[in-house]
């Protein structure tokens, strides 16, 4: 099963919750919880909050390695058997829409990219990110219309798959997608009142700060992360790192995290609500995630999957 939800919103106690009252396991499916360093920025759960309960695939990568949706499915397709063979449920939760799609529907068929054709499509992008962008709606007008041009990732992700293939990524991702699971699995969304959220990303940010990620964050860089990293995509970690680095006020760092927090939960929340199928959607406050009431529902979602039962025509598998 799935417990998908904004950042912020409750979805690592909810997903602990429901492991602990349905015999479960928690699996990661945030693509900043899979890195050792800056744990508490990336909202990492600790040991008091996993109460016990096991925890996957969190913490496993340095800074400058990359995660891609087609590793966290790797790894998760030899993870799930593990836990299913045990007779647990296994309760996937996180924000990353992408990891979470790819497990649902699989991911395109798209070739490996070799690293120095990403070294010079890299530089490229860096030496003048306009004619990139020129360059880029050339041969593949679909991406360039739909990725924006500061987005420096996507950007360079779509142009060294052109580079690479003579195809563009557009074309790849229409073909029929590989690797998600045989049937879908339960997914139970959060969907949180906007005010309610933003008020927990900034106390929770608040949080952060005075529990040490100052300290992790300075760590990193004397450790040598830089801005350009994956983990430092994490959001508030540039912002943090400027301050640091003296490039920015410490009161104008918080205040743009902060931002950022709020911009990235509301973006989320729009993709969950437009892209998951949910069986239950929770909406805090109105909705209190800490209610024993929310186990015994999906207990019996999970009951009416075994016996073929579900809100669709497609088979279900029985442990999520």
């Amino acid at each position: 099963m799935v417990v998908a939800g904004p950042t912020a919103s409750g979805k690592s106690a909810l997903a602990v919750a429901l492991a602990r009252a349905l015999d479960g396991e928690v699996v990661n499916a945030d693509s900043m919880q899979v890195y050792r360093d800056l744990s508490i920025l990336t909202a990492r759960p600790d040991a008091d909050e996993m109460a016990g309960v096991p925890h996957h695939l969190y913490g496993l990568l340095a800074a400058d390695e990359t995660c891609a949706a087609g590793l966290w499915l790797e790894w998760m397709h030899a993870l799930l058997p593990e836990i299913w063979a045990r007779g647990r449920v296994a309760v996937v939760t996180g924000g990353t829409g992408l990891y979470i799609r790819a497990l649902i529907d699989g991911l395109a068929p798209v070739p490996e990219v070799t690293a120095g054709v990403r070294a010079a499509v890299s530089a490229d992008y860096d030496r003048d990110p306009a004619a990139f962008a020129a360059a880029l709606a050339a041969v593949d007008p679909v991406s360039a219309a739909a990725i924006p041009p500061a987005n420096r990732q996507r950007m360079i992700r779509a142009a060294e798959v052109f580079r690479a293939t003579g195809r563009p990524i557009s074309a790849w991702q229409a073909e029929p997608h590989r690797g998600g699971l045989a049937a879908p699995p339960a997914v139970v969304a959060i969907e949180p009142e906007r005010a309610w959220l933003y008020d927990r990303c900034d106390r929770r940010f608040d949080r952060m700060l005075e529990t040490g990620a100052w300290e992790q964050v300075r760590a990193a860089m004397a450790a040598g992360l830089a801005p350009d990293a994956p983990l430092a995509r994490g959001v508030g970690a540039r912002a943090l790192m400027a301050a640091l680095a003296g490039e920015l006020p410490e009161a104008e760092a918080v205040a743009r995290a902060k931002r950022e927090t709020r911009n990235y939960a509301k973006r989320q929340s729009t993709w969950f609500r437009r892209q998951l199928d949910a069986d239950l959607v929770l909406r805090p406050p109105a909705d209190a995630l800490d209610s024993p009431r929310i186990a015994e529902k999906v207990a019996e979602i999970l009951k009416l999957r075994r016996h073929g039962g579900c809100k669709s025509s497609a088979p279900r598998p029985a442990d999520g």
